[in-house]
């Protein structure tokens, strides 16, 4: 049966890997599961995450971020998340419009009324049925980015990493008002601890909340 969960928190919390983890255990349970991400998720909104994460294009406004973000989520909800749960699998998504509340409305300060329309004229009628908020402090998510940056191969996508500490301290508030005002939705999870406990974690509060049949 279809779901929707999404997948959010600050950098370096580890939510990517507890994201491919809980994947991997429905997998395990026989269950269809459809993996994404955002930006990306689709050839289109691929190549808008590689103007978006490049340290390189530290000129970029606010504004401009914010209609890049929606444009590549119009593109991958239509291509990638909607097919995928129209097929009635289990979509996990490594973040989502929460992300654009966080990040452009407290973490840029960008009207949450202007965001709000953004988000839905890319979603259309898709939302998430459950979100898993992985959080932990700023200081600690970030050393966890820069070690990743740092030991990969591929291109460094760097440019939120690059901000100020101000401004991942203001992500953090948002995603934590935000799971405040839908509690029904969120899940808060401590990432602060180890991969292990955090995964019992997840999977403890994600598998009694998805649908029976």
């Amino acid at each position: 049966m279809a779901c929707f969960i999404t997948f959010e928190g600050i950098e370096g919390c580890g939510k990517t890997t507890q994201l491919k983890l809980l994947a991997q255990h429905l997998r395990a349970r026989g269950q269809a599961v459809a993996v994404t991400r955002e930006p990306g998720g689709c050839p289109i909104a691929d190549r808008v995450r590689e103007i978006l994460l490049d340290a390189g294009n530290s000129a970029m406004t606010a504004t401009t971020e914010l209609l890049l973000y929606a444009a590549a989520r119009a593109q991958h909800v239509a291509e990638a998340i909607e097919p995928a749960l129209e097929a009635g699998q289990i979509v996990l998504c490594d973040r989502f419009t929460d992300a654009t509340i966080a990040y452009q409305g407290y973490g840029r300060g960008l009207d949450q009324a202007v965001i709000a329309e953004l988000n839905r004229l890319a979603t259309g009628n898709i939302r998430p049925d459950l979100t898993v908020l992985v959080d932990c402090p700023v200081e600690m998510g970030l050393a966890r980015a820069m070690a990743r940056i740092n030991n990969s191969q591929g291109a460094r996508e760097e440019r939120f990493e690059l901000e100020s500490l101000q401004f991942h301290r203001q992500v953090r508030e948002g995603y934590l008002k935000l799971a405040g005002l839908e509690q029904d939705r969120f899940i808060v999870i401590d990432g602060s601890g180890n991969i292990e406990e955090t995964e019992a974690a997840v999977a403890a509060a994600v598998l009694p909340r998805l649908p029976k049949g």
